[in-house]
């Protein structure tokens, strides 16, 4: 059974124009990388839990804050991302200071068989993107959440 993750694509609208919510993946491996990076803020849930509550728990974790006040959240299907593991999101109109992210952290060896272990943010930022450099910034397995949201806009049901 693959692995499953659920999460939530924020969106505002900036001058009539939407952008989304996405996050970078902290620690050392993902440093220096930008391009095809970013993700949903998202988390791994067990075949008993409820992927929308998981996400918007992820959402906290990942964060540091409260995700949006939770209207009615559109659900934007599943993706399987190339490792396999399949992803539930969810969109959620709302807005967020980026400034204020606060992560939680992690504990993994870096440098790789060195034996010292180090403390990392899970996100170490995030940013809001129009949907063209969203396109760029997401990793390729999570594109079809911003394909399925421009539909949506596209058909006036987001507004």
């Amino acid at each position: 059974m693959p692995k499953r993750s659920a999460g939530l694509l924020v969106y505002r609208r900036i001058a009539g124009e939407p952008e989304v919510l996405l996050v970078h993946p902290g620690g050392p491996f993902w440093a220096k990388k930008d391009d095809g990076s970013w993700s949903l803020p998202k988390g791994e849930y067990e075949p008993d839990e409820d992927p929308l509550e998981v996400a918007f728990r992820e959402f906290r974790e990942e964060l540091g804050v409260d995700p949006p006040e939770a209207r009615a959240p559109t659900f934007l299907g599943e993706v399987r991302q190339p490792g396999g593991k399949l992803v539930s999101a969810w969109a959620l109109p709302g807005d967020l200071d980026v400034s204020v992210v606060r992560s939680n952290t992690f504990t993994m060896e870096w440098p790789p068989r060195s034996g010292r272990m180090g403390e990392f943010p899970e996100v170490d930022r995030a940013g809001w993107f129009d949907l063209e450099t969203a396109r760029m910034k997401l990793l390729r397995g999570q594109l079809g959440f911003i394909d399925r949201f421009s539909e949506l806009l596209d058909g006036g049901s987001s507004k």
